[in-house]
């Protein structure tokens, strides 16, 4: 096959290596002038080939024809470890790195690394403070669309994980599991100090601080400190002389539950029932 002055000059860019074709939008560059010009297409939001099977479209022949792929049904790539198969060869190699470990994408601003190029992109909005998920309903953005996605069901109010133990639903599965461990009486989280544990870490962060000495919340109006922030915020109701805690019998108001509960025994005869 015989090549023009061009073609050589440009083949032998890419064996040097050479990246001379940079984009106008963006600092990529190319060691091919037509590799810039199916880049371009991507700011542009040129896409002219067409599935034939479905709504997508596509700004170039490759990925078209890979996608062609999924409605063919044919996977002829397979994962000799657990047995799943792929369309194209370059993601039953991405998947492999799940089997081996091997993290190929490093981070160049701190010292993560990642098995996915895609999931390396995603963890680059941190070092550049992006946050491009923006809720619809209120001010907050997230870095993440599964985050945006957690978000979402504080205004919808739905909660999909449900315990089988007592029909509590939660939003989040972590949340479920961490809460599964009331009933299962499992205590994962031991504290190195003492004998005590812990069915949750967050709970296990806080005792720690009684053996540091730790109180990151300061009451403005007097010295006093505490460990939690809800402690604080009980505290800053002598302040404020706000009682939120208010006796259904009486309308009488207290600064804690504790107290309203003490309270409630004079209305009750001595009888009340604890929760």
């Amino acid at each position: 096959m015989a090549f023009s002055k061009m073609d050589d000059l440009e083949h032998m860019r890419f064996q040097k290596g050479e990246r001379l074709y940079q984009c106008s939008q963006c600092d990529k560059t190319f060691t091919n002038n037509s590799y810039l010009t199916k880049h371009m297409r991507i700011h542009v939001g040129k896409k002219s080939y067409q599935c034939t099977h479905c709504v997508k479209t596509f700004s170039d022949l490759s990925s078209h024809h890979k996608h062609r792929k999924n409605h063919t049904g044919k996977k002829p790539y397979q994962c000799i470890q657990c047995g799943k198969s792929f369309t194209e060869n370059d993601i039953l190699t991405r998947h492999m790195r799940i089997h081996t470990r091997e993290k190929s994408y490093q981070c160049r601003r701190c010292d993560k690394t990642y098995s996915k190029k895609y999931d390396l992109q995603s963890h680059m909005t941190i070092h550049k403070g992006e946050k491009p998920y923006q809720c619809s309903e209120c001010d907050k953005a997230f870095t993440y669309s599964a985050d945006l996605t957690k978000h979402m069901m504080i205004h919808t109010g739905e909660k999909p994980y449900r315990c089988i133990q007592c029909d509590k639903d939660f939003t989040q599965n972590c949340h479920l599991i961490q809460h599964m461990r009331i009933h299962t009486g499992k205590k994962s989280y031991q504290c190195r100090l003492c004998d005590k544990a812990f069915s949750s870490k967050s709970t296990l962060t806080r005792h720690m601080k009684i053996h540091t000495g730790e109180k990151p919340y300061q009451c403005s109006h007097c010295d006093k400190a505490f460990i939690e922030n809800n402690r604080l915020t009980s505290h800053m109701w002598i302040h404020t002389g706000e009682k939120p805690y208010r006796c259904i019998q009486c309308d009488k108001g207290f600064t804690q539950n504790s107290n309203l509960i003490k309270h409630m025994l004079i209305h009750k005869g001595h009888n009340v029932q604890r929760e």
